[in-house]
């Protein structure tokens, strides 16, 4: 069978069954392939509950300690901590709300305590369906707790915009040269992934101002293909670099599959044509191990973990962890921490949250932030993990 008659046939399993985002999975703690060490009895942190929120995915901290929060709907809210109080942040473009999308993800430019510059990513409405978009702005607070972007200007824009509701991905980070990275899902169209003509199923890298640089490995090329950086992604939901300037992205598998990939340039992960899941049909598809020309995943889960936020952790307040990664888990309701060694990682521990936990963010003090996510009976909560004892 073709791919293309391949994703006719699967369309409709994965849009009503996706991996953690749009149906319950099972909320059995999940092993590695490489036999995960399970979670030391009891937790090594307190969990003190701040706020709530309404379809809360993605926050950032202000330099002054103050949280942006984005809600899916499409509502960026500014929390203050020592005040309990959250205001509206205007300005916000208008987002394609329902499944998957709405707004995303949220990120300060390097330089923001100078130029103000914010990021945000959203799911944007247009001919031939939806698609991700990342704009950037002005972020101007006025003296209520709220204020407005300004001078919006969207900078990339996934391409094609296709149909469905789900598989945005759209995370979004600065390296330390200041070059933007975004995560871009498949949309559920399987192909798009392996599409050089298209920037679905890819990383993508470009300049703060959405210009192609000029050493990406696909630049001469032009058009959507110069902004590629990696393809073969499914539903990549985390991004986040290590100490020595390192790559790393997780995404959601099919019926399978999770993966943690260390991100190369020009590499290639496979989707769809290998994975270590199978079609939410049943139909197999070969794993990894029998194509050595794809990519295969540093760890990969099956049972899933329905992997999304993801930070690398180099904080105070848990000095044991320090280069370690942490991982929220939507069916698993977890939080999954990770060690790596160079090029190489493991689970090292997972973490009962109870509840389906969307961002895992760290504080300007070294504390751990979660969102909970605000779907399936899950609240929207706001989490601060310090150690325990520490109160």
């Amino acid at each position: 069978m073709s791919k293309h008659l391949l994703a006719a046939a699967c369309a409709a399993f994965l849009l009503a069954a996706c991996n953690g985002d749009t149906t319950a999975a099972p909320t059995a703690q999940a092993q590695s392939e490489t036999e995960a060490a399970p979670a030391a009895e009891g937790r090594p942190f307190a969990v003190e509950e701040i706020a709530r929120f309404a379809e809360p995915w993605a926050m950032t901290f202000l330099p002054d300690g103050r949280l942006l929060i984005t809600e899916k709907p499409g509502t960026l809210k500014l929390y203050d901590l020592e005040r309990d109080s959250s205001g509206e942040i205007g300005g916000v473009p208008e987002v394609a709300y329902g499944g998957q999308g709405g707004l995303g993800d949220v990120v300060l430019h390097p330089d923001f305590e100078d130029n103000h510059m914010v990021y945000i990513s959203y799911a944007e409405a247009g001919d031939g369906g939806a698609g991700a978009a990342v704009a950037r702005a002005r972020l101007v607070l006025d003296g209520s707790g709220g204020g407005t972007l300004e001078d919006l200007e969207v900078i990339w824009r996934q391409t094609p915009k296709v149909s469905g509701q789900g598989h945005y991905g759209h995370r979004i980070a600065f390296d330390r040269e200041g070059m933007l990275w975004i995560s871009s899902g498949d949309r559920q169209k399987f192909d798009p992934a392996q599409d050089m003509q298209s920037t679905m199923g890819k990383i993508v890298r470009l300049e703060d101002d959405g210009s192609v640089p000029a050493d990406n490995p696909f630049a001469e090329q032009g058009g959507a293909t110069a902004q590629i950086w990696s393809l073969g992604h499914r539903n990549p939901l985390g991004i986040a670099f290590d100490a020595e300037g390192r790559l790393w992205n997780h995404e959601m598998g099919p019926k399978g599959g999770d993966e943690l990939n260390l991100v190369e340039k020009g590499a290639n992960y496979g989707y769809p044509i290998v994975s270590n899941g199978e079609h939410y049909d049943g139909r197999p598809i070969p794993d990894h191990s029998t194509n050595p020309d794809y990519r295969a995943p540093v760890i990969s889960w099956t049972p899933v973990i329905s992997p999304a936020g993801f930070i690398i952790y180099d904080g105070e307040q848990f000095p044991d962890w320090r280069g370690n990664g942490f991982i929220g888990g939507l069916s698993s309701q977890s939080l999954v921490r990770i060690e790596f060694d160079g090029r190489s990682a493991r689970e090292a521990e997972r973490f009962d949250m109870g509840t389906r936990i969307r961002e895992v963010e760290q504080g300007p003090d070294g504390a751990i932030w979660l969102l909970e996510d605000g779907g399936r009976g899950a609240e929207g909560r706001l989490f601060k993990l310090t150690p325990a004892g520490s109160a």
